[in-house]
């Protein structure tokens, strides 16, 4: 079955407070139970934020690090989660569902066969 990545883009600063943010987690445990139940999840991860990461870039034969993100933005990526759907209509009704539990933007993009 093809999979596809479904990437949670959220904007930087710091969390919701609880009230708002432990309704959106219900929702989001509501909606992972439903993907796993229906056989459809694969993997799934929080990141931390921006601030920490790191980008390498090869330039002139050598390998140059800088500090952050590779873009500069308002929002970065705040988690993904890898999907199995039975085509892209399946994983965008399951992104659909991602983006009301969190409200947040999802992004749905398969993902190249191995092999």
């Amino acid at each position: 079955m093809p999979r596809y990545l479904l990437t949670i883009y959220q904007p930087d600063g710091p969390a919701p407070p609880p009230e708002r943010l432990g309704p959106i987690m219900a929702d989001l445990a509501q909606v992972n139970a439903d993907l796993r139940a229906a056989g459809g999840w694969v993997f799934a991860a929080g990141l931390t934020p921006g601030a920490p990461a790191h980008v390498l870039r090869l330039t002139d034969g050598q390998v140059q690090m800088t500090d952050g993100p590779f873009v500069e933005a308002k929002e970065h990526v705040g988690g993904f989660t890898v999907i199995e759907a039975a085509d892209l209509e399946a994983a965008l009704a399951w992104g659909a569902r991602f983006a009301k539990a969190i409200t947040l933007p999802i992004e749905v993009r398969p993902l190249q066969a191995n092999g």
